[in-house]
């Protein structure tokens, strides 16, 4: 996943403003306690960013990939 693919679905799962609040405020006890923002300027996967978001707010694995649904591939370990 771009980062540019973690931002549109950010705006699509969550909306636009609702989603730019929750990137710039909700800290992530998975990732430090950094915020969205935070993690992703830290180099983290926005893969793994998303994951932790959505599994912090319970957003269902059939919802969080958007009108897509096909969830793009783990990054190489």
């Amino acid at each position: 996943m771009r980062e540019r693919e973690f931002w549109e679905l950010l705006e699509e799962v969550f909306g636009r403003t609702y989603g730019r609040s929750l990137a710039q405020d909700q800290s992530l006890p998975a990732l430090a306690n950094m915020t969205v923002v935070e993690a992703l300027d830290a180099g983290e996967e926005p893969r793994v960013v998303w994951n932790v978001l959505c599994d912090q707010m319970d957003i269902p694995d059939a919802q969080r990939w958007g009108r897509d649904h096909n969830a793009p591939p783990l990054p190489a370990a």
